[in-house]
């Protein structure tokens, strides 16, 4: 089909829940590469927003989906199931985490988060022990528990009235989080680097002071990795580069490289929380979802994609923070970056790059985020801050921007 025949059957049968989307439909991918249906090439430094870390057309990632799906792709968790048996215990091995459920997306992920702390206290006889306090600017999900969960009033304001039992601390003022802690108070929930507000991570010092608070008094700690998870912070899960452990996090995103897959984790006492018919999901951890996990997992391992994303992720915020003028601010860590501009360009710097064939996201007026498949190269990155120059060269003159 053409790209305007695609348009007018979106336009009339798919609610229009994401208005008008960048005109252009990809027909396949290669590495960090996207085709459009006119063949033009893209270098994806979105990644499906986090979610494609071996790129597109990923031959162990394609070959383990067509294996998996030639002997069964789906027969629910009324029996056990192989590839999630596994996945469940490469998980823990590599965690910090003693027991896994596997759920279909972030949101669902977080979900459970929110039912898992609930349920933690609900054993141990505390029921009025419910309210969990999140930040304000996060972002948990879309379903009403997780919707209610995210600290940003513009997501939530047609969807009233949201559901009780949450509080918004604002992002490093830990008196702020402090002074919202109740008897009623169950857990504590946070994304490590937020990153739908524009890539906001958090202070090391500070995540040090609400592990604190929560072992003081006795509350959960929960953190969101759906986009930090697997790689995406140059470590396997984004807490270890704090060096503290939750007692409950969550993953998506990256996980299946693609396929559709979300993940509840926990340890201790926290794990055992769930007893039979608690939660559950029809989905959740099929055969598909857990081979194509399986073999992120091992990709990323095998393929040193680790280091690679550490390496790859610090030259691009060097190179990017020498730009000289135009550029407020970097933030990131790995390959999650978000650029934040002096000026309200950063729609129409995203639309330019896009015109050179480069893929990124923005949020709101002023920032850009990229966030790459771990695969990427230094030179790869390089063309696309020689653009990014380029472009800001042109916006304030040749010599706004560094060498």
């Amino acid at each position: 089909m053409k790209l305007e025949e695609i348009k007018k059957l979106d336009e009339k049968y798919y609610m229009n829940t994401f208005g008008a989307r960048t005109s252009v439909a990809f027909e396949y991918g290669e590495g960090v590469f996207l085709f459009d249906l006119c063949g033009k090439r893209y270098m994806d430094l979105l990644g499906g927003i986090a979610v494609n870390v071996l790129g597109h057309g990923h031959p162990s990632l394609t070959a383990a989906i067509c294996s998996q799906a030639k002997k069964v792709i789906h027969t629910s968790s009324l029996y056990y199931i192989e590839p999630q048996a596994r996945l469940a215990q490469l998980l823990c091995d590599l965690s910090c985490a003693d027991r896994v459920f596997f759920a279909n997306s972030g949101a669902e992920a977080n979900e459970g988060a929110i039912k898992l702390a609930r349920a933690y206290w609900k054993k141990k006889g505390i029921p009025e022990k419910y309210e969990i306090i999140t930040l304000k600017d996060s972002f948990h999900g879309r379903t009403m528990a997780t919707l209610s969960a995210t600290g940003q009033e513009k997501y939530q304001k047609k969807f009233h009235p949201i559901n009780k039992g949450f509080k918004y601390a604002q992002r490093g003022d830990i008196d702020s989080l402090k002074d919202m802690i109740s008897e009623q108070t169950c857990a504590v929930m946070l994304e490590l680097i937020q990153g739908e507000s524009g890539v906001y991570p958090l202070e090391r010092s500070y995540l040090s002071k609400v592990k604190e608070l929560c072992e003081e008094n006795k509350l959960l700690l929960i953190f969101d990795e759906i986009q930090t998870g697997i790689g995406r912070t140059g470590t396997m899960f984004g807490y270890e580069q704090y060096g503290i452990e939750p007692d409950i996090f969550t993953l998506a995103k990256a996980l299946g490289g693609g396929i559709p897959i979300g993940a509840l984790l926990a340890k201790g006492d926290a794990a055992e929380a769930f007893e039979p018919g608690d939660h559950g999901s029809t989905f959740g951890g099929n055969h598909l979802a857990t081979a194509a996990a399986l073999c992120v997992l091992d990709t990323i391992i095998t393929g040193d994609l680790l280091k690679n994303c550490r390496l790859t992720g610090a030259f691009a915020l060097t190179e990017l923070a020498s730009i000289q003028k135009g550029i407020k601010e970097v933030r990131g860590m790995g390959l999650m970056i978000g650029i934040e501009f002096m000026d309200d360009i950063a729609v129409s710097v995203r639309n330019k790059l896009f015109e050179e064939g480069f893929i990124v996201g923005s949020v709101g007026t002023r920032i850009i985020r990229i966030l790459p498949p771990l695969i990427i190269t230094r030179e790869q990155i390089s063309g696309f801050i020689a653009s990014l120059k380029k472009i800001l060269g042109d916006v304030y003159g040749k010599s706004s921007t560094g060498s």
